[in-house]
């Protein structure tokens, strides 16, 4: 290995993670390989050209290779295109902590990019890769401020775990929640969990930063064994001097202007104002760098305006208290064709969510680095424009989208059924139609209502809400039921979404690090009381799934069968299942382990095929009572099927109770159906003894007494089970253990003949 390699290893949870530099990709600003087991990620970040932009040009690319799991892409190209849902969710969460720490006045051109190249599927990728972006800062010659680690907690078996594996994820954890900051404080939190009490997020966060400050440690090493010089840059400044005749001149126009309650009446006035300080300020509309100036001193005003009403005299823009939660509507069922829907609006957000039930075939597939291969559920976010009041092109969701989507989801994951439990496919769309504050939260109210309205036996309702926080050195408010305003100014952006008893979602940007576990603990306990108060507005409207699905919605039945009977429910080369499908209009799915699944549009044919499946596959025995037709006439009896495939016996001395008739003709032939109970079972012999419903004798009687009653005939052949022999023909039954008819010129078995048929 050449010398200019650079390692450092750091051991967390007895596993090790190391950093390596110096190998691959010597020409990007900053690379680093970093590893864990067989999981391998390359690392780059990378300066391009400075812009002439008010923002920070930073980009966060992942790269899922299929290669590096030992996969072919299953797409008709064969090879990797747009980023999935896995590699999104991880780009955003390595942009989420590292964005607020980039100096002010960095305008050049960044990249970070997180290739992987190998995964064991034991170690998830994604720890690895938030890592390694901190790392490849710290390396490059871009001035990052501080190293940023990352770590994982699951809960395996009632005991946190840090970075569990991946298989325990998929399963055994109750708990996977992300967490990522510095030596000092967390920057930001993403997490799903199975209904855990806040007291247990706390206690997990607070092993995650244990963590987290050894990871930085390595980091910096790192960086101070093989990192570049910083560049400088120059941070704008606002003028003091104008900035004071500003607040003297407009301060109480901005302070009005910022309190109007109306979202877009408010941007409308503080827009008005800051034309006007423009004009008196900077009239020359050439001057671009006075205008610059001018918009950076007012845009401090208003900031500083908003904030110091806020934290100091506790008034919020639309005069809110800092608890206090805007007006809340609940419907649900208000689409007539959809499956289920819900409309929750909050103050000026408002969603629309609407479930659609599938069959098990319609899962979602997915072609990814992961062990998970599909998803019966899953849940997609929609923001249009017009939501803000703005045009804008409509050319598919956006990282936001999809981030917002995947937290929705993983909001109502811990709630909803199996498929063992609800056999079906779930899908949510949430449609944001208005927005001013946390729409994702918004969509998790919606998504409940959705379900509940479906008839989808979710465990329990849950519900969402985002807190803000607003800091001024020791003073600080956490908000409850941020607007848009609010978490644009503030200083923390905080979603937790759950059910009575704990938390199943939870979400959390920092953008300031002195945010101490105190501030967490208050803001936790606060959101808690708004959920609660939420669910009741909810179940107020609908306390419980809908006891019956929708009529446009697919019917799912399950029956179990024997396994040694799924043969006979297939028939020969599929005929008995493609005519069952086709006399019931349904669909039929069954597996190896006995599992029959019946789909129909039509309840009343759905619930009539499932029934037919019961009796085809069920053991007949005692006192059963079957519709059947006459499928050969003997001299000594009728043999009626019972289900396909089996056939009872009823004796010719009973085809008509109370007389006796010298054929069973004259009573009964070929294709009559008539009603029978099932008297005498002989599995050893194979027979199957039946009298006619009506009888006296049988009519009533439990299958005790039956048993008493027997069949008549003595001792003859009953019937019994039959393999399935294809397509029937006159004069040829198969081998049911009697006869054959006569004249079909096949030799007759005598062995336990009934004495009467001769």
């Amino acid at each position: 290995m050449s010398q200019d390699v650079t390692t450092i290893s750091v051991e967390i949870a007895g596993e090790e993670i190391t950093f390596e530099t110096g190998k691959l990709a010597k020409q990007a600003g900053g690379a680093v390989v970093v590893k864990q087991g067989d999981t391998v990620v390359l690392n780059t970040a990378t300066v391009g050209n400075l812009r002439d932009v008010d923002f920070l040009p930073l980009t966060v690319d992942v790269e899922e290779r299929m290669y590096a799991a030992g996969k072919i892409p299953g797409s008709f190209f064969k090879r990797e295109g747009r980023s999935g849902e896995k590699a999104t969710l991880t780009a955003r969460m390595i942009d989420r902590p590292i964005r607020p720490l980039f100096p002010k006045g960095w305008h050049y051109e960044t990249q970070l990019v997180a290739l992987t190249l190998s995964v064991d599927q034991v170690h998830p990728y994604d720890i690895l890769a938030m890592n390694g972006a901190s790392a490849a800062l710290m390396l490059s010659e871009v001035p990052f401020p501080t190293p940023v680690g990352a770590v994982r907690i699951g809960k395996v078996e009632g005991n946190f775990v840090v970075n569990p594996r991946e298989e325990d994820l998929e399963g055994a954890s109750d708990l996977d929640l992300i967490v990522a900051g510095t030596e000092d404080a967390i920057l930001m939190v993403e997490a799903g969990a199975n209904i855990i009490p806040e007291a247990e997020i706390l206690d997990a966060l607070d092993i995650a930063h244990g963590a987290i400050k050894k990871l930085c440690a390595a980091q910096r090493e790192l960086a101070e064994k093989a990192g570049k010089p910083k560049m400088e840059v120059e941070a704008p400044g606002v003028d003091e001097g104008l900035f004071g005749e500003i607040k003297d001149a407009f301060g109480q126009k901005v302070d009005e202007a910022t309190s109007v309650v109306d979202k877009l009446e408010r941007q409308d006035a503080t827009k008005a104002v800051e034309a006007e300080v423009l004009a008196q300020f900077a009239p020359d509309e050439d001057d671009s760098a006075r205008r610059a100036e001018v918009a950076r001193a007012f845009a401090k005003l208003e900031k500083a305006t908003v904030r110091e009403r806020i934290a100091v005299r506790k008034l919020r823009p639309d005069g809110r208290s800092e608890r206090e939660i805007r007006k809340i509507d609940v419907e649900a069922g208000v689409l007539p064709r959809a499956h289920g829907s819900g409309l929750f609006t909050r103050g000026q957000t408002q969603v629309l969510s609407v479930a659609a039930l599938g069959t098990l075939k319609e899962e979602m597939r997915l072609d990814t680095l992961g062990l998970q291969t599909q998803k019966f559920y899953w849940h997609h976010y929609n923001f249009p424009p017009f939501s803000v009041g703005e045009a804008g092109f409509m050319r598919g969701p956006k990282r936001r989208d999809i981030g917002h989507g995947a937290l929705a989801e993983r909001a109502l994951v811990a709630v909803v059924p199996t498929t063992e439990e609800f056999p079906y496919t779930i899908r949510v769309v949430s449609e944001t139609l208005e927005s001013n504050g946390s729409s994702s939260m918004a969509s998790v109210c919606g998504s409940t209502l959705s379900l509940m309205d479906a008839g989808v036996p979710i465990k329990a309702p849950v519900a969402g809400i985002a807190m803000g926080l607003i800091k001024e050195g020791d003073d600080y408010v956490v908000l409850t039921d941020i607007a848009g305003v609010e978490d644009h100014l503030g200083d923390m952006d905080f979603k937790v979404a759950g059910t009575e008893e704990g938390i199943t979602a939870l979400q959390m940007d920092i953008k300031i690090t002195g945010v101490t576990f105190e501030i967490l603990r208050d803001a936790l306990e606060q959101a808690r009381e708004a959920r609660l108060e939420i669910l009741g507005k909810m179940t107020d409207v609908i306390s419980a799934p809908r006891e019956s699905l929708s009529s446009y919605a697919p019917r799912i039945l399950q029956v179990k069968i024997d396994p040694d009977k799924i043969g006979l429910l297939i028939g020969k080369g599929g005929e008995t299942i493609r005519g069952l499908q086709d006399e019931f209009e349904s669909q039929i799915d069954v597996d190896d382990d006995g599992n029959v699944r019946v789909y129909s549009a039509n309840g009343e044919l759905g619930e009539a095929l499932a029934d037919r499946i019961r009796s085809m596959t069920k053991e007949v025995e005692i006192g059963d009572a079957f519709t059947g037709k006459v499928v050969k006439t003997t001299t000594f009896g009728a043999f009626v099927e019972l289900a396909k495939g089996t056939d009872g016996l009823l004796h010719i001395s009973n085809v008509s109770p109370g007389q006796r008739v010298a054929t069973v003709e004259e009573v009964l032939n070929k294709g009559d159906e008539i009603s029978v109970r099932v008297v005498e079972v002989d599995r050893e012999r194979g027979r199957i003894g039946l009298r006619l419903a009506e009888d006296p004798e049988v009519e009533g009687k439990t299958a005790e007494e039956l048993a008493t009653v027997g069949s008549g005939g003595g001792g003859g052949n009953g019937g019994g089970p039959r393999r399935e022999r294809g397509p029937r023909r006159d004069g040829d039954r198969g081998d049911r253990g009697g006869d054959r008819e006569r004249g079909s010129g096949r030799p007759r078995r005598r062995s336990n003949r009934d004495p009467d048929r001769d």
